[in-house]
């Protein structure tokens, strides 16, 4: 499930992309598939491996070239305006220094690169913390609510215009829903389970009906906005975030 809708972000082939909180891959296994050189970044080792595996493995029909990094969104191991594109999503809800994290992302991009970054919307959060205590209280749970404007001023400050903006995962939202009601420790809870069946089956046949109807969801119980911005150059905005060069690691 794709969060990051490619061809509103302008991937193409051969460019550098950066996919900050890569978590299993997701976005990383898409921009491989443009013939990207892709940089998996993420804090979790189990989650690098998941990556890496699926990326031998794709490694095997394909000639582009990959890196995991096990790092820190604040203190991106890269020098400044390397990347064409960076991908960050579902990430800055779980960082107390949002703000830096995008300092970051804004210093590794080229100007005139293009960020395609998501977050949980406001509604569905209130709700699933109402709901739950454990939602929001999980090591690494999610420690912050956006609201649209919130957000937007945020991506602004950084010198960041906006170009699109799109609601996502209603379908989802509902999963979580019942997460919260029938209890998130409760992974093996019946109705959930079941919703979350019929979620796969959904990701893996894309039946035309069901993505018209979680079209028309999104519009009132998305689980996710996304927003799609380019770096302004600096004549153009008047300000750009600087940073140091640091030392590329690799893991695997």
């Amino acid at each position: 499930m794709l969060t990051i809708d490619y061809a509103l972000l302008g991937i193409k082939e051969g460019e550098r992309v950066l996919d900050i909180g890569c978590g299993a891959g997701r976005h990383s296994f898409e921009a491989y598939k443009y013939n990207c050189r892709v940089y998996a970044l993420d804090v979790g080792e189990e989650n690098l491996a998941k990556t890496g595996y699926i990326l031998r493995l794709m490694e095997e029909q394909s000639g582009a070239e990959w890196t995991l990094l096990r790092a820190d969104a604040l203190r991106l191991p890269f020098r400044d305006s390397c990347f064409d594109k960076v991908i960050c999503s579902e990430v800055l809800e779980h960082l107390y220094q949002d703000e830096q994290a995008i300092g970051e992302m804004v210093r590794v991009l080229k100007d005139d690169g293009k960020l395609g970054i998501s977050v949980p919307t406001y509604l569905s959060e209130t709700i699933f913390w109402k709901l739950s205590r454990d939602y929001c209280r999980q090591p690494g749970g999610h420690v912050r609510k956006y609201k649209a404007g919130e957000i937007i001023a945020l991506l602004q400050q950084h010198g960041l215009r906006i170009y699109a903006i799109r609601r996502k995962h209603a379908l989802h939202s509902f999963y979580w829903l019942l997460r919260c009601l029938f209890g998130l420790k409760r992974e093996n809870a019946l109705i959930p389970s079941v919703y979350h069946r019929f979620l796969v089956w959904d990701i893996n046949t894309k039946t035309r009906p069901i993505r018209l109807l979680e079209s028309l969801l999104d519009h009132f119980m998305a689980k996710s906005v996304v927003y799609y911005a380019y770096k302004a150059k600096l004549r153009d905005y008047g300000t750009q975030t600087q940073g140091d060069t640091r030392t590329l690691s690799r893991v695997g």
